[in-house]
């Protein structure tokens, strides 16, 4: 790897003063525009037929879009038959733009004017290639000719609007801006907006393209932040930002334009683009809103949304993608599910106003996640903590707090020996086996008391170790009464019985759950559970449960 063959392609824009670094977040959504359907749609290796087109625009305007770049029109039949079928079956909602990309070519601009024919609102979309390696590599044009190159294009907007009748609103992107002179770049949209004359009632938008991402995001916005001071016609001129991923920070590029002057963004659902991918439109949208700015998308049922796209596009949401992926939730570290389960402890305790839950930056359920099955996922990393949340959110067992080490430990065991991950119904199914209403090698067949004096009497028949036994003793109560029966008459010796119950379901039938641990001879503490209708058989069941764990 040699990297002296490669230099520094960009060109830093010459701000003295970046306003942009004096901001500390962003105070107001931007104008957003999906590209899904064009630039997304060329990079797919299978492009969308009409039919999952018409489904993707549908899903776009759910979600909130007001611009969709639907395609370019003039390049293909198939791009001309999509534009005429949302036209033709009335299918753009009417605060719905459509957004259209055209060379700066006659036939192609002509073309692409017909095909909007009937059409309420649109932009047209001009570009050129305006980077010096394009300049001297693709064209072999000097900076004249390729200004003459957008201005003939600009003038021809002109003509064909004209022609038609129609009041579209025009949008002019210097491709490959990160790879033009900052000088050259502002003295080219100047030149197309002294053909367009932007005003107040009929706004042009200047698109600044990371068309390859050649630097850092902070040269990107001092660029974006030289063009907003320096562009003619300023205040009726929208910029917009169009950045790519190749170096990976299409992202802090487009929150860092925002920060520097940009008004509106091009970018794609889950970043799928050529090459590294485009700006992800999702995760700017969720940073906003994590940060209290509704980005005015409605990203609420993200797990539709995921599935439409990839069922269209062919293309997959990584698990760990920001906000979108099935994993972004999901905590198998030990202390995290212990911060999570604490945090929303808190928040049930607590009347809060704001979502602080620890290693969660936003509530799942705002994009339609659940606890339950999103949050706290369990393996062998996984902790007590996780493991006895899910069992009480999931299935109301609220286990005593040393019980939950026990019980973490033994799922853990099952997950390290599966190499896998559990389900909640695989927990319960294991919490079920180990500790609930154990029933060998002590087994209870019947019992019942009798009270004498203070005491209480219990006469217990069990089965141990083949062998039926009728067995009897006196307690301060009747977990006591059973538990001094076993330890006088069968040699079972065990101390410190521990105890807690609470109702497992609301209502008149509930089942009773109890909780009972014993130490053993060997030191160690034993748990057990016993599920009941009646709750004194249940604290029966844990006794026998947490000894025959002993045993």
């Amino acid at each position: 790897m040699n990297a002296s063959k490669y230099t520094r392609q960009f060109f830093p824009a010459p701000v003295s003063s970046p306003a942009w670094m004096n901001k500390n977040y962003i105070e107001k959504p931007p104008v957003w525009c999906s590209v899904d359907l064009r630039d997304g749609n060329q990079s797919l290796i299978i492009p969308m037929s009409l039919e999952e087109k018409l489904e993707f625009f549908k899903l776009l305007v759910k979600i909130g879009f007001k611009e969709i770049e639907v395609g370019f029109p003039a390049a293909s039949d198939t791009e001309y038959t999509f534009l005429r079928t949302l036209i033709e079956e009335n299918l753009i909602p009417d605060d719905v733009t459509v957004q259209v990309l055209t060379q700066s070519r006659e036939h192609i601009i002509k073309k692409t004017f017909e095909s909007l024919k009937g059409v309420k609102n649109a932009i047209v979309h001009l570009y050129n290639s305006t980077s010096v390696a394009q300049r001297e590599q693709v064209f072999k044009k000097p900076k004249q000719e390729i200004i003459d190159i957008a201005v003939e294009g600009a003038r021809l907007f002109e003509k064909y609007s004209k022609e038609m009748g129609v009041n579209y609103r025009y949008e002019y992107s210097p491709e490959s801006f990160t790879g033009t002179e900052p000088e050259f770049a502002l003295e080219i949209c100047n030149a197309v907006l002294d053909v367009w004359k932007p005003t107040a009632d009929r706004k042009v938008i200047i698109n600044l393209p990371v068309t390859v991402e050649v630097s850092m995001p902070h040269v990107y916005a001092n660029q974006v932040q030289y063009m907003n001071d320096n562009l003619k016609y300023r205040e009726n001129v929208i910029i917009s930002l169009h950045p790519h991923n190749d170096r990976g920070c299409a992202v802090a590029d487009t929150e860092m334009g925002l920060l520097a002057g940009g008004d509106r963004v091009e970018g794609t659902l889950f970043g799928n683009g050529e090459r590294t991918g485009n700006t992800d439109i999702v995760t700017v949208a969720m940073n906003m809103f994590a940060q209290g700015v509704d980005p005015r998308l409605d990203l609420s049922n993200m797990p539709e949304i995921c599935e439409t796209y990839e069922r269209v596009t062919r293309m997959q949401v990584g698990d760990r993608s920001p906000y979108s992926g099935k994993l972004v939730f999901a905590a198998f570290s030990g202390s995290h599910q212990d911060a999570i389960a604490k945090g929303m402890k808190w928040r049930e305790e607590h009347t809060c106003r704001y979502w602080t839950v620890p290693y969660l930056p936003i509530d799942p359920s705002d994009v339609g996640r659940e606890y339950e099955t999103d949050v706290i996922r369990i393996n062998s990393q996984s902790g007590k903590g996780g493991i006895g949340y899910l069992l009480e959110h999931n299935f109301g067992y609220f286990l005593p707090k040393k019980m939950r080490e026990h019980v973490g430990y033994t799922v853990k065991g099952y997950s390290d020996r599966s190499h896998k991950e559990l389900l909640p119904d695989e927990v319960l199914q294991i919490f079920t086996k180990e500790y609930v209403n154990i029933n060998s090698p002590l087994s209870l067949k019947d019992y019942h008391f009798v009270r004498s004096g203070d005491s209480i009497k219990a006469f217990v028949t069990v089965e141990y170790n083949g062998e039926l036994r009728d067995i009897s003793a006196d307690g301060n109560g009747r977990l006591d009464a059973v538990s001094n029966a076993i330890k006088r008459n069968l040699g079972i010796s065990y101390s410190g019985l521990t105890y807690a119950e609470h109702a497992l379901e609301s209502g008149s039938s509930a089942s009773a759950v109890t909780y009972v641990g014993i130490t053993g001879e060997d030191g160690q503490m034993c748990w057990g559970a016993g599920v009941h209708d009646d709750i004194i058989a249940s604290s029966i069941y844990a006794l026998f449960s947490a000894i025959n764990k002993t045993i």
